[in-house]
């Protein structure tokens, strides 16, 4: 299969799962997806992304090589929303190495201070940023205070209710 003309081929779950499935644990086949997400044109990343996401999901620990790339992808000012989504779907999950704490830290930040940043990607990086207080507890009050900040802003029920779970998680947190 060339990775490339099948994300191009059709963008739908059919099409997503029988790429994943292809892709399975190949750890060749992984680093090509991330390369083609990390590299290729606007269209094709953004289909990509969705693959990304999957094979994450699938197989974690096969992501782990990948993940400084995928945080430097948030870095770039002209990452595409479904990018940044993906991305931060990802890391909410990841065992995430050191080196990479401070510059998702910082992103996530970013986004979730961000009112026009979209809903979706402001959520997971609440999540991330919760999952970190834990490593990082000096934190979690900034992180408090952003979230509580966001609630008053923010009328989306979904978005409240995961604000809220992340409160809760930080409140048996920090002190």
């Amino acid at each position: 299969m060339n990775l490339r003309e099948a994300i191009l081929e059709e963008h739908s779950r059919q099409q997503v799962s029988r790429i994943v499935q292809w892709i399975g644990a190949n750890t060749g086949r992984i680093a090509a997806l991330i390369d083609i997400f990390c590299h290729d044109e606007y269209r094709v990343v953004q289909r990509a992304a969705w693959i990304v996401s999957d094979v994450a999901r699938q197989h974690p620990e096969l992501m782990l090589p990948h993940i400084p790339a995928l945080v430097q992808r948030l870095e770039d000012d002209n990452t595409h929303i479904a990018v940044k989504r993906n991305v931060y779907r990802v890391m909410q999950y990841l065992e995430l190495p050191e080196a990479v704490h401070a510059p998702l830290m910082n992103s996530c930040f970013d986004s979730l201070a961000n009112p026009r940043e979209a809903l979706a990607v402001r959520a997971f990086a609440m999540s991330i940023l919760a999952r970190l207080a834990l490593v990082y507890p000096e934190i979690g009050h900034e992180l408090k205070l952003l979230i509580e900040d966001n609630l008053l802003q923010e009328p989306a029920p979904s978005f409240k209710s995961r604000a809220r779970k992340v409160l809760q998680q930080l409140e048996k947190h920090i002190r």
